[in-house]
């Protein structure tokens, strides 16, 4: 007699309902997660307001300081699958607290940096913390601890977690930038909202579901098993290929639409409201996070009702058609704030997308660390998109190159995920209510 969350209680092979979680406990989870990602993200986010300040004051170019924010996405990244994995065995609570300890170490070589190198080094535990507390571990919770039925609507609204801290905390580091006038004590503030993250996991418990789906599945499928299983289906590896763009673009414009308004004197002046180039920057950021927020949820709503690998085909072909009308049209404020506002509506949804499509084909006992591996792929786009920005900037003066890489980039994961084939495995059909 062994016990599964998804499935119920599973006797000599015929499946029994077990009463479903509580509609608080999941809720618990949704909103705590939601908090996890707004703070871990949205403060991750504001790095590129500090780009032209930090860059002058260390007197070090922007090729270095995207570099050292794309090594953090790729570490990020990079140890993903290994937070996946410890939160598959141990539980995401401990896991997602641990990062952000990490991640507020981070925080704090960053804040009091005088180098290079510290800029470096402030990054990589920023990078290794975020891999702990970002989407994996909790929205490997939501998956767990939410109703089948109810768990790409739950996974979309813990996600826009991220996008609202985009549009609350990247105007608000914009905001404090200008009051102090020095990037120093805005990064203390936002070290000391990094703090929550320690703290809200409490809510992120999911031992018991853990436990009850590694019974459901006999245990019989080890860790190298489930990865030469998801390898060697050409639609996971499709996913994890087609999730780079995600991050390049995500990372990019994230990165350097704030310096890039900034370089061109961007300003805003409407009915006495007054923003100058640097908080345009901030609250077009912003405006892709509050945008992102509706995005998030109505892309994981429709996940419930049609082919997911077709809503993101869908969505990668809208973007390049937004990369394009932002480069073609005048440039101006207005054009700034609709390019921003398209885009946040179009940004984060591929994460519910993805996530929930990963745990539909292979299952609960290692969605996180599966889940992680296809992050991987997310980050290593980050990095190139974060760095490569610097890059191309430094040696032509100008970011027009990357917008059009974008373009084309966006034509291409299009085309990866049409052909992807959305079924359950067998074993995982096993553990999953049809």
């Amino acid at each position: 007699m062994e016990h599964d969350r998804s499935n119920g209680l599973l006797v000599r092979g015929r499946r029994r309902k077990l009463p479903p979680m509580t509609t608080r406990s999941y809720w618990t989870a949704v909103w705590c997660g939601f908090l996890v990602l707004t703070i871990g993200l949205g403060v991750r986010q504001s790095f590129g307001i500090f780009l032209k300040p930090v860059s002058a004051e260390l007197h070090v170019g922007r090729e270095l300081f995207s570099f050292g924010t794309a090594v953090s996405m790729l570490l990020m990244g990079a140890m993903a699958p290994f937070s996946g994995r410890l939160a598959d065995r141990f539980g995401s609570a401990p896991t997602i607290a641990g990062g952000g300890a990490v991640y507020v170490l981070g925080m704090i070589v960053t804040a009091t940096m005088h180098s290079g190198a510290m800029l470096i080094l402030g990054n990589i535990l920023v990078g290794i913390g975020l891999s702990a507390a970002t989407f994996g571990p909790v929205l490997g919770v939501i998956l767990r601890v939410a109703p089948p039925a109810k768990q790409a609507l739950a996974v979309g609204i813990c996600s826009a977690g991220g996008s609202f801290g985009q549009f609350f905390i990247v105007p608000l580091a914009a905001v404090l930038q200008s009051y102090f006038g020095d990037w120093r004590p805005t990064m203390w503030a936002l070290t000391v909202l990094a703090v929550l993250i320690m703290v809200l996991p409490l809510g992120l418990n999911d031992r018991k579901e853990i436990a009850a789906s590694k019974r459901g599945s006999g245990g019989s499928q080890t860790t190298r098993e489930a990865l030469a299983e998801a390898f060697g289906l050409r639609s996971y590896v499709l996913l994890v290929t087609g999730y780079f763009v995600c991050g390049f673009h995500v990372a990019f414009v994230g990165g350097h639409l704030p310096a890039y308004i900034s370089d061109k004197g961007i300003g805003l002046s409407l009915f006495g409201l007054e923003l100058t180039p640097v908080e345009l920057g901030g609250w077009a950021i912003g405006m892709v996070g509050l945008f992102n927020i509706a995005g998030a949820i109505l892309w994981s709503s429709m996940g419930g009702k049609y082919k997911r690998k077709n809503l993101l085909t869908l969505l990668y072909l809208l973007r390049s058609l937004v990369f394009l009308g932002f480069m073609v049209a005048p440039l101006s404020a207005a054009s700034v704030l609709i390019f921003a506002g398209s885009l946040g509506f179009l940004w984060l949804g591929t994460v519910p997308l993805t996530t929930s499509l990963v745990g539909f084909i292979f299952g609960p006992v290692h969605v996180t660390m599966l889940n992680g591996i296809v992050f991987f792929g997310h980050q290593v786009g980050s990095f190139v998109g974060g760095w490569g920005g610097g890059l191309l900037f430094d040696l032509q003066g100008n970011y027009d190159t990357m917008w059009w890489i974008s373009i084309a980039l966006g034509l291409v994961s299009a085309a990866m995920h049409w052909p992807i084939v959305e079924e359950r495995l067998p074993r995982a059909a096993a553990l999953q209510p049809a």
